[in-house]
């Protein structure tokens, strides 16, 4: 009896940190643990420190984390949840980082975002990405002969859509900043990044449950500018 108890405290002291739950599905979501396993998903479902998550081709997903940020996955997306630390009373102990591999996602910033912004970091291939309690869109287009079908015109690289605020994109090579209702673009971390005049393409439609499950206090008009900012470095 005494043995089962104590491999149940080291199961329970071993597990990943929940950092958020699944809000809304539109198809298969699998998260791949550390520790090599598979998990399908379902709406509710925790997601977890370490997770990474990846989305089918026709497949949005609806984060909610433990500070009432967002992250909508787009179809066919890859995103780990490196680190992901909010405790209300411990200001010091927030952390909120992400690595988004492959596809693209629209992230609001929710309590962390507003009080750490600095703490804030979303990896992609061609910058690295932070927050001030903003909304935005980031898609990763794939280099030649990784392209979807219905990519064939856009160049490969990162683009941002800024939605509300302002945003600085900053890598080796050189720092731009776009304002609310920009687009902008930087193909890697040697080439810099540029602003793009008109939508290039980008296109972010979840189902149309997705906005009457965020409708209340997270609902943002995306026509709102608001005296919010992220920063791309």
């Amino acid at each position: 009896m005494l043995l089962a108890l104590l491999w149940l405290l080291s199961a329970l002291a071993l597990a990943a940190p929940v950092a958020g739950t699944v809000v809304q599905l539109s198809g298969p979501l699998m998260a791949r643990k550390t520790d090599g396993t598979v998990k399908v998903l379902a709406i509710k479902s925790e997601v977890e420190n370490g997770d990474t998550l990846v989305t089918e081709k026709n497949t949005y997903a609806l984060l909610r984390f433990i500070d009432n940020s967002e992250i909508t996955l787009r179809p066919s997306s890859t995103l780990t949840i490196e680190n992901f630390s909010f405790d209300s009373g411990k200001q010091d102990a927030d952390r909120a980082q992400f690595n988004l591999v492959k596809g693209g996602l629209r992230a609001a910033s929710g309590l962390l975002g507003k009080r750490s912004r600095e703490k804030f970091e979303l990896k992609t291939p061609a910058a690295t990405i932070g927050i001030r309690g903003t909304l935005f869109v980031a898609e990763i287009v794939p280099v030649a002969g990784k392209l979807p079908e219905a990519e064939t015109v856009r160049a490969p690289g990162l683009y941002v859509q800024v939605l509300d605020g302002m945003v600085h994109l900053n890598n080796p090579a050189g720092t731009q900043v776009f304002n609310a209702g920009q687009f902008g673009f930087t193909p890697n971390m040697t080439l810099p990044p540029v602003i793009v005049p008109q939508n290039p393409g980008m296109q972010f439609n979840p189902p149309p449950v997705f906005s009457s499950q965020t409708a209340g206090p997270r609902a943002v008009d995306n026509r709102a500018q608001r005296a919010v900012d992220c920063e791309v470095r």
